[in-house]
């Protein structure tokens, strides 16, 4: 029998004998009425000499993460929600035999509930003197060691409740999560936004480019998609005449994993009648700014070592005034397929099936090449098919992005790659659209809404033709949603944020399961 067998042998024979002496190894009829961190506020400048004549009882309950015996006293160290606490036992000061029966068997990782007048011990801790000491949850399983020693990557994203007893910061972690969310709710809610929830399971995937997952409804015998993002849906709230609506869903993507993807993850999306994508990128800039002050105390934080600043206005730039700045090239050299051609292949970005066909998706590919932009050209035949847009996207993606450190909007992409955008009025081969770019990886994409249903129905139609040419990721023809835009959609602008990737940054969080609490593993063994 390995160590650990026999640790936890053991711990299972304390709870057969707790029963035996009748004491409920996993008792639930004891609520504690403070916190520690309550008690440490309350009496923080209360002196040793003020607290003794103090009779006055109170109670925690909590983990217990270290103890110290000495003979017929001792301390134990707990861990409530708010905090840590020292307690202190002596046999035969606690009321009854139950108590000191805990005392001897108690072990780190139980919880336990004690009460009692508060003291200061001879080195200044604030402690509990215990009068009444109860089993509440008898631990079988070992802590980590030394209750702080889990170091290993994966198995602190497998067992994340482990995790957070070993590491305490990663509760806090989550906490700023749910804060961030909490802000951003109230944040539109203040600029008569309504918050709604849209279906999770889709008859046709759409809103975006994306491999879905499939499922089967057997009642219906009709295959459902789980969503790869709520737009569609949300868009036909503006029809319905919800001029400002807003979501914070869960999305999932049949792609593949890595530091900055989960199949499964969280966005924010909203819409905005009668504004346009400029409008949003004020209202971003404000949003963000503020929640990096709500969340960080400042909006200048400090990312993986790297400072960044969320002061007003962030950096504009168009994609091809991005392209030109950090490739080096001219207008001409970037409405010139040969040029961009050339570009590609000097730095080994595959464009054409030959390549592809000859790689393993989730080895060269994603060593080659960003997800998005593996996803823009999946199943092309022929590079000389690739429209201009996409491959002027595709240097984009491979080159400049990286390079995107301090907070930039990039504004004005080819119609090619954004069926859903609205067209520029002056140029209507690009749309009124941009990405926000934080630490080289995109945070928000938004655009001005195409509502025109005639010009809808032609880039979902081109959409399903490269569909049948092989690219698996690109959308469906929805007819509902057209036949939603012929009963007049107004004039609006959408966005969607990435709360993962946003999260990360205000966390300094090296990767994206650092964020999400049980992220998407390979099965064990």
């Amino acid at each position: 029998m390995t160590k650990e067998n026999i640790y936890r042998q053991q711990r299972l024979e304390t709870a057969a004998k707790l029963r035996e002496l009748n004491i409920n190894p996993y008792s639930n009829q004891h609520t504690p009425q403070n916190l520690a961190a309550d008690l440490h506020e309350k009496f923080k400048s209360t002196t040793r000499e003020e607290l003794e004549p103090m009779t006055e009882v109170y109670s925690l309950a909590g983990r217990v993460i270290a103890i110290r015996n000495f003979g017929k006293a001792g301390f134990m160290k707990i861990r409530d929600r708010s905090g840590e606490f020292q307690i202190f036992q002596q046999q035969g000061l606690m009321g009854g035999d139950e108590s000191d029966t805990v005392r001897k068997q108690v072990e780190v990782g139980d919880f336990v509930y004690a009460e009692g007048p508060v003291f200061r011990t001879k080195t200044n801790e604030l402690s509990i003197r215990t009068q009444q000491l109860r089993m509440v949850t008898k631990a079988i399983e070992q802590l980590p060691e030394k209750y702080h020693g889990l170091t290993d990557i994966e198995a602190r994203y497998r067992r994340r409740y482990v995790d957070m007893i070993a590491n305490p910061e990663v509760k806090e972690v989550f906490k700023k999560r749910s804060l961030v969310n909490s802000f951003i709710r109230r944040y539109f809610e203040a600029l008569d936004f309504l918050e709604v929830e849209t279906p999770m399971m889709h008859p046709i995937p759409g809103g975006a480019t994306a491999r879905p997952f499939v499922t089967h409804h057997n009642t219906l015998d009709m295959d459902l998609y789980l969503r790869i993002a709520p737009e569609l849906y949300l868009k036909r709230l503006l029809v319905g005449g919800i001029e400002r609506v807003f979501e914070i869903n869960r999305n999932f993507r049949n792609e593949g994993i890595s530091t900055q993807h989960n199949p499964e993850f969280t966005m924010l999306e909203f819409y905005m009648s009668y504004a346009t994508y400029e409008d949003l990128i004020t209202l971003t800039e404000d949003l963000i700014s503020k929640l990096a002050v709500a969340i960080c105390g400042s909006d200048v934080i400090t990312y993986q070592g790297q400072t960044i600043s969320f002061k007003k206005p962030f950096e504009r730039l168009t994609l091809f005034e991005a392209i030109k700045k950090y490739v080096g090239c001219s207008d001409a050299d970037l409405s010139d397929r040969g040029f961009l051609l050339s570009e590609c292949d000097k730095r080994n970005i595959p464009l054409n099936s030959h390549k592809a066909e000859n790689t393993t998706r989730a080895d060269t590919m994603q060593k080659l090449m960003p997800k998005r932009v593996e996803k823009t050209f999946q199943g092309f035949k022929d590079r000389e098919r690739c429209d201009i847009g996409v491959i002027q996207l595709l240097l984009f993606e491979e080159c400049v992005e990286k390079q995107l450190l301090s907070p930039t909007f990039i504004t004005h992409y080819p119609s090619a790659v954004s069926p859903l955008s609205r067209r520029n009025e002056q140029d209507p081969m690009l749309v009124d659209r941009f990405e926000l770019f934080i630490s080289g990886r995109e945070i928000a994409n938004a655009f001005s809404e195409l509502n025109d249903p005639v010009d809808q129905r032609q880039r979902f139609l081109k959409q399903v033709a490269e569909r049948e040419a092989g690219d698996d990721e690109a959308m469906y023809c929805d007819d509902d949603y057209i036949m939603a835009l012929e009963y007049g959609m107004p004039p609006a602008a959408g966005e969607g944020i990435g709360i993962d990737r946003l999260v990360m940054i205000l966390t300094d969080s090296a990767s994206i399961r650092d964020v999400i609490l049980f992220p998407v593993l390979r099965k064990e063994g």
